[in-house]
């Protein structure tokens, strides 16, 4: 071992790799480890320059300080201690380690045998010891001084309830586009072009899907595919490489600066309830080797994991190091990264106890109390295979929630599914059954009809069947029921008549979304059509398959769904905190909610009951309770059919008001034109809102 000699004690805070101007502090956290090593490595990442044994320990944190070190020094760890699995340790000296504060990586591991811990084919499979060196396979930590001259930014801190959220992938957006040069990272993605449409569309948030170092899995690799969504995290402060075209951290942090110059906020897609080092037969990473016992929840036979995920593991939140280090990478996007939110995957799972999913959870509680955290968007996906994992509705203020059964009830409604129509009431003001508690805003809901999980909104009006088969698991994997309709064809057809009804179907799903009360979230690319041949599970599709179509875009689609989104940015009604209850209001002693048949005459409960009904007419006004000081509007009537057309009786307009036309679905490039007659002639299969208005003539 070489020993430098400008080694000092340094800090046992901040963990993680420190400059300061002079040298680095290294801080490593481990409960169990006997020592703790810090490798440097030449500027080429080839050589192992020195091995340096962490001088000092407090309580559980390793450390020690190299002076003359800069930004730009390549580094590893290894820890050793006992290899034990039956007691939870699988230390292994011999396997180079990422520190879990590594702010960048070099790249990704090269699969081989070496990278696990035990060796693989030996009989006793995860109980051997296997003695290979991994460094040859493992990407480097680089040390980082992250600083970056943000000059004005100003995050725009939009308010939930007028944020509309666009979900997509760093690479997908970009990677097509006609006119962006860098292709697939940070870079492309704060190109003229791409925010430009952004912008136009007029989407406030853009929610990315997990930008944190992860792995390519094994088996996809050596099936010449790769994890191209994410989801299978090494490093929680690190941005993944494959993102930074030019190896730099200010990358990322330009991209943010872009965006907010446009008034667009940044929300990451994040991934903290497990690590892409898999069950106990996957490597040896980094948490694995640094601390397994600590790191993992483990199951009563302390050789196998808990895998509530189903991914083979599951972060060990009860612990107070890791929840600290989950909190801290949180506060590290905030603040030296300028991110606006969060939308935590399988959420369930970090409110996980030993007794089951807790609202009240640590987690749960140290997000409440950071200052840091409280001005950002919390969303969680609010559900996990383990039990008791389905927890829609349950998550504490201030979380809004990724609402599934608003898709699968949008989706029942418009393929003309039977008894749709109670529930449709729900979800268009805001899934009061699941959110109206706790003090808890109608834009708690997320509404989505489309996700990167399953099929874009072209393929929910294309097929019926998932087509899966170049994700080579024989069609098996993904969503079996999608609630989608094929009109008859499955796929690409020529047949002028069913693509002019799937076209139409797509304007209704996208029309129920920005009409709804609670926080709408749009899949990139549904605005323009894009398709992923029925593939309704695209992770490992890093290729035309997951990326955007630009060259095909359906611009009519496009040109509505604007049209779409800055008619919710016009009406303060559809974007309310405040659920309606059809309850009086104190300023005029007129309901909130008024609920209609197409004959003009209120819902009755046999209405409500019918199975064979597919019409639904909804007047919402400004919600009983709101403040004097709240913008105000008349009212909005909105009207769905699901079924064939009818004459659709407007409620009566008071006195010097009238009812104006604003968007009918089945004629989309309709321009706002006062209703004159009692009736409307509603198209089969259409949408139609309408805004009270003062008489002007």
């Amino acid at each position: 071992m070489i020993q430098s000699p400008a080694l000092a004690a340094g800090h046992f805070a901040p963990l993680g790799a420190t400059f300061d101007g002079e040298g680095v502090n290294f801080a490593v956290f481990s409960e169990h480890a006997t020592r703790m090593t810090l490798c440097l490595f030449s500027a080429d990442g080839m050589t192992e320059t020195h091995r340096i044994d962490l001088p000092e320990r407090d309580g559980d944190v390793w450390h020690g300080y190299v002076a003359g070190l800069k930004p730009g020094q390549l580094y590893g760890l290894r820890a050793d201690g006992p290899y034990a699995p039956e007691e939870g340790h699988r230390f292994n000296y011999n396997k180079l380690l990422t520190d879990p504060y590594a702010k960048r990586l070099t790249g990704h591991p090269k699969w081989h045998d070496a990278l696990m811990g035990y060796t693989v084919g030996h009989e006793d499979e995860d109980l051997s010891f296997d003695t290979r060196d991994s460094a040859k396979y493992m990407p480097r930590c680089v040390v980082e001084d992250p600083s970056f001259a943000w000059g004005n930014d100003a995050p725009p801190n939009t308010p939930i309830q007028r944020s509309i959220i666009y979900e997509a992938h760093v690479r997908g957006l970009t990677e097509l586009h006609p006119d962006v040069l860098s292709k697939g990272g940070f870079l492309a993605l704060a190109s003229d072009p791409i925010l430009e449409h952004l912008v136009a569309l007029g989407v406030t948030a853009i929610e990315l899907l997990p930008v944190h170092a992860f792995i390519n899995d094994r088996f996809l690799v050596e099936k010449n595919l790769t994890n191209y969504w994410g989801y299978q995290t090494l490093g929680f402060f690190a941005p993944d490489p494959r993102y930074l075209t030019k190896n730099a951290l200010w990358e990322f942090q330009h991209m943010v600066a872009r965006l907010h110059s446009v008034g667009i906020e940044v929300i990451l897609d994040v991934v903290y309830n497990h690590t892409g080092e898999g069950s106990e037969q996957g490597p040896t990473l980094a948490f694995r080797g640094l601390d397994n016992a600590s790191y993992y929840r483990l199951a009563d036979d302390k050789r196998f994991y808990i895998n509530d995920t189903g991914t083979g593991n599951t972060v060990n939140m009860d612990h107070p190091m890791v929840l600290r280090m989950v909190m801290d990478s949180l506060r590290y996007w905030v603040e030296v990264m300028h991110v606006d939110g969060f939308r935590f995957d399988l959420c369930s799972t970090l409110g996980r106890t030993a007794t089951g999913f807790d609202r009240n959870a640590a987690f749960f509680q140290a997000l409440r109390q950071d200052p840091t955290l409280a001005n950002v968007k919390l969303i969680a996906e609010p559900w996990d295979i383990g039990p008791g994992g389905y927890q829609v509705g349950a998550f504490p203020p201030p979380f809004s929630e990724w609402n599934d059964k608003y898709r699968d009830c949008v989706r029942k409604f418009w393929r003309g599914d039977a008894g749709q129509v109670a529930e449709l009431a729900d979800r268009l003001t805001g899934s009061a059954p699941q959110f109206d508690h706790s003090g808890r805003p109608a834009t708690a809901s997320v509404n989505l009809i489309t996700a990167h999980d399953g099929f874009t909104l072209a393929d929910v009006t294309s097929y019926v069947e998932r087509h899966n088969e170049k994700n080579g698991e024989d069609n098996r994997d993904g969503h079996g029921s999608n609630h989608s309709d094929n009109f008859g064809v499955e796929g690409p057809t020529d047949d002028a008549t069913i693509n002019s009804a799937r076209a139409r179907r797509r304007r209704n799903m996208l029309a129920t979304l920005l009409l709804s009360q609670g926080t709408p979230m749009i899949l990139a690319g549904d605005e323009f059509g894009n398709s992923q041949q029925g593939n309704n599970n695209a992770y490992c599709q890093d290729n035309e398959t997951g990326w955007l179509d630009w060259a095909n875009a359906d611009h009519d689609l496009m040109a509505f769904a604007t049209r779409l989104i800055a008619f919710r940015k016009a009406h303060p009604i559809l974007r309310q905190k405040r659920f309606l209850h059809a309850r009086e209001r104190i300023v005029d002693g007129i309901e909130d909610l008024f609920w209609w048949r197409a004959d003009g005459e209120h819902m009755q409960q046999d209405d409500w009951n019918s199975a064979d009904l597919r019409f639904l007419a909804v007047e919402m006004r400004t919600a009983s309770g709101t403040p004097k000081y709240a913008v105000r509007e008349e009212a909005i009537l909105l009207a769905f059919n699901a079924g064939e057309a009818v004459d659709m009786t407007l409620p009566e307009a008071p006195e010097g008001k009238r009812w104006v036309l604003h968007l009918d679905t089945a004629n989309p490039e309709h321009l706002p034109a006062p209703a004159n007659e009692p009736t409307y002639a509603m198209a089969a299969e259409s949408v139609v809102a309408m805004v009270l208005e003062a008489r002007r003539d």
